[in-house]
């Protein structure tokens, strides 16, 4: 089902993973379209040490019709990176999770998942974010992915 990892010695533990995962700005949401085409987006995410969690609107867009018609999606995490023009290469650490998204239904739930996300995007606004969640919960849609597999890779030097 899952390809091997080329390049083994590139291989990062899975607290290394994790971490990428917590502190990671932005990841990139894949998903497949029913014309067959893929698509990939940025979205503010997440992570609680097993799943995955973004944001969008409860409106039908390209990225939540992809999700109705085939739930598997890939999320990627960019660490740090830095190039390195002298060996034309890059240092680099990602994180790939590949899963299956759904709308995640229960209000408490929802409320708390928004909750991690003001804390990870605006953590000095808790309270007025709150009031925040409260006005938008409504029309915001919660999906969690929930990891098949988990690989990460790194070159550090």
């Amino acid at each position: 089902m899952f390809d091997q990892m080329r390049r083994k010695d590139r291989a990062i533990s899975l607290e290394e993973i994790k971490e990428i995962l917590f502190c990671g700005e932005y990841g990139i949401l894949s998903t497949m379209g029913e014309d067959g085409w893929p698509y990939g987006v940025p979205v503010n995410f997440a992570y609680d040490g097993e799943n995955v969690y973004f944001h969008s609107t409860c409106a039908m867009s390209h990225r939540n019709a992809n999700i109705a018609y085939l739930s598997r999606v890939c999320f990627t995490v960019v660490g740090d990176t830095q190039l390195l023009p002298e060996k034309f290469s890059t240092k680099y650490e990602s994180a790939m999770v590949f899963g299956e998204a759904a709308v995640v239904e229960d209000f408490a739930e929802k409320k708390a998942i928004l909750e991690m996300l003001v804390e990870k995007y605006a953590p000095d606004f808790c309270e007025s974010g709150a009031a925040y969640i409260v006005k938008a919960c409504g029309q915001t849609e919660i999906y969690k992915i929930t990891p098949e597999k988990i690989t990460g890779k790194a070159r550090r030097k």
